[in-house]
């Protein structure tokens, strides 16, 4: 257990392709290579003894702090001992953005004072653990060899290479500088210039981050305006350059509970996240990479048969993401199994439909951006949706146990006719109207009357004699299905509060059974979620103390995980989640509306139903 780094002690950097991991002891614990998605290089985050690992570290007791440079995914990781100080700068030059190869790590170690003798250990494990490997010397370091996989370091010392690992030292005084550079493809280059490399990396981090406009009063501003910003810097890092498309988070594995099962690979892209996702990226101002997520998804979508949609994709469209587990790894804190691949791109989720077009909706109204042809595969998903509205599905949450007839995916389903309703009225596209009303209608009936619990009064997860809760109730009056001052919505609200909510405001997603063994954590995202519905209902207050509680649990880097354990506060499951990052964007934005502040001129996902003539049953 004592070899296993907190999930929150971690930084993440990356090049717009892969992500790497490094804890507060300068070890690169997860670097997947080339692609986020790829096989690991690093994995001792998910096994200490076999999963790999990069260190440069002092070789006397020290002390350590973590910190990005300014608006930068630049991360220091700065050493104290009894003889000296040095600091590490770890970072990669985005992929296509500077003058300099993408595909290296570079590791600049700087004495700031007295002297300091560091060792280096370089242990690459290619295919996570499961390639051979040969390590042999080079003029100027050490070249790692595999079936398939080459790396080389490169550094100012010798190492001495044992068997499957090579270890060196290298002494520092005051201003004294040694970089390593870890090329991943296997190939030297001796013009690169790493200060350049340095430079013109920051000046792109710093030149991308939002910036509040000057004169006003930002929407961001405020105590959390950082942790905003660092929100948005996190996303661009899981953002693949080519394609545009967004994982969900970096990693693969790490646990939803300690000891526990409930272990997946999220290094993929869901269509669920799409809306949420381009919600926060354009309120910051980031309205180009929203622009490309959305064609990325929208290509996805120009299918033949909307049956054949999947939930998610691999960062280049893949759609065979079969899962397979990694049986010789012991999993972080021995979580097992560790996944990699994700069963459910298998599963049918009909809540994806809606979320599809409403971040269609949300996306062309500002630009006009949606085409014919693109319209006609929204037209073709929304009449399939018209007709299998009504089946039963796994849901947004994925169960593997049996498929049910969850709220969400109902209200999903109206959301897809009550935006492409919106859409074909407002661009006079070709549309069956009266079919697509009669059928949003049929929707709405049906969910007040089999999806809420007039005992309870709340929504409910799922139709017919269940009293689960589901913290997406909570997005009921977000897309628009009820008014927020409705009755119905402000029970739900408190009962989610008084019974999926902690104290001090952290959410789990539900409380019924989901055909798994073994418990989570309270969801990062679920906890936002209420911090939104209360402000947009008006409960102003209460919202502003529930966020201000939860980002209590922020990283110390401004890092967030997909979980919170309510006992211990620990962070959980995979890390960093862009749910969770997109979740504490979103609620800025909320709260920051709320006081009046000025905003970026992007309007959020849909507050109300797109469509005047909507009506509400009793």
């Amino acid at each position: 257990m004592s070899d296993f780094t907190p999930l929150e002690h971690y930084g993440l950097i990356g090049n717009l392709e892969t992500c790497a991991l490094i804890d507060p002891s300068g070890s690169i614990d997860w670097f997947p290579f080339p692609h986020l998605e790829s096989p690991s290089m690093f994995a001792a985050i998910l096994d200490p003894d076999r999963g790999g690992r990069f260190q440069i570290n002092p070789t006397n007791s020290f002390d350590s702090i973590q910190q990005y440079v300014g608006r930068t995914n630049v991360l220091e990781t700065t050493f104290q001992t009894s003889t000296g100080t040095a600091t590490i700068t770890d970072f990669m030059p985005p992929a296509g953005e500077t003058d300099h190869p993408k595909k290296v790590l570079y590791r600049k170690v700087d004495c700031t004072d007295g002297t300091i003798e560091l060792e280096v250990n370089l242990e690459p494990r290619f295919d996570y653990d499961r390639a051979e490997i040969t390590l042999e010397p080079t003029d100027k370091g050490v070249r790692a060899e595999g079936a398939d996989e080459r790396a080389v370091l490169e550094g100012p010392i010798s190492l001495d290479i044992h068997d499957d690992h090579a270890t060196g030292t290298v002494a520092l005084e005051a201003d004294e500088t040694a970089w390593f550079l870890l090329r991943c493809t296997g190939t030297e280059d001796a013009d690169t210039d790493p200060a350049a490399a340095l430079s013109q990396t920051v000046e792109f981090w710093r030149d991308w981050a939002h910036t509040c406009p000057e004169d006003s009063e930002c929407v961001f501003g405020g105590p959390w305006h950082d942790l905003a910003v660092r929100s948005g810097l996190v996303l661009k890092l899981m953002t693949h350059v080519e394609t545009g498309a967004i994982a969900a988070a970096p990693t693969t594995s790490l646990p939803e509970e300690i000891g526990g099962i409930r272990n997946w690979d999220y290094r993929f892209s869901w269509l669920r996240d799409t809306a949420f996702t381009l919600q926060a990226l354009a309120n910051l101002g980031h309205t180009e990479e929203a622009g490309s997520y959305f064609e990325w998804f929208l290509d996805l979508c120009q299918v033949e048969n909307p049956k054949d949609i999947q939930p998610l994709y691999g960062l280049h469209g893949e759609s065979d993401l079969t899962e397979e587990e990694i049986e010789e790894f012991s999993g972080y804190r021995n979580s097992q199994p560790v996944r990699i691949g994700n069963d459910a791109a298998g599963q049918r989720q009909l809540d994806i439909y809606g979320e599809i077009v409403l971040a269609a909706y949300d996306t062309s109204r500002g630009d006009n951006r949606l085409d014919t042809e693109e319209w006609e595969s929204l037209r073709e998903i929304i009449e399939y949706v018209r007709k299998v509205w009504d089946e039963k599905d796994a849901g947004i949450w994925e169960v593997r146990g049996d498929a049910r007839h969850f709220v969400y995916s109902k209200v999903m389903c109206w959301a897809a006719l009550d935006r492409g309703l919106a859409l074909a009225d407002q661009r006079g596209f070709e549309a069956p109207i009266e079919e697509w009303r009669q059928t949003r209608e049929e929707i709405k009936e049906t969910v007040i009357e089999r999806g809420f619990d007039e005992d309870l009064n709340s929504f409910v997860q799922s139709f017919d004699g269940t009293d689960t809760l589901d913290a997406t109730g909570l997005l009921i009056p977000i897309v628009g299905f009820l008014p927020f001052d409705d009755p119905r919505v402000q029970g739900t609200i408190d009962a989610i509060d008084d019974r999926l909510a902690t104290d001090d405001g952290l959410v789990h997603r539900y409380d019924g059974d989901d055909g798994l063994p073994g418990e989570e954590g309270a969801f990062v995202l679920c906890s936002f979620w209420l911090i939104d519905a209360l402000v947009l209902s008006g409960r102003v207050n209460e919202a502003r103390e529930r966020f201000e509680n939860i980002l209590e649990y922020v990283s110390p880097l401004g890092l967030l995980a997909e979980e919170i354990d309510a006992e211990t506060g620990i962070q959980l499951g995979n890390f960093p989640q862009a749910f969770s990052h997109i979740g504490l964007i979103n609620s800025a934005l909320y709260l920051g509306r709320s006081e009046g502040k000025e905003q970026p001129d992007i309007e959020p996902m849909g507050i109300e139903s797109a469509n005047s003539d909507t009506t509400t049953p009793d």
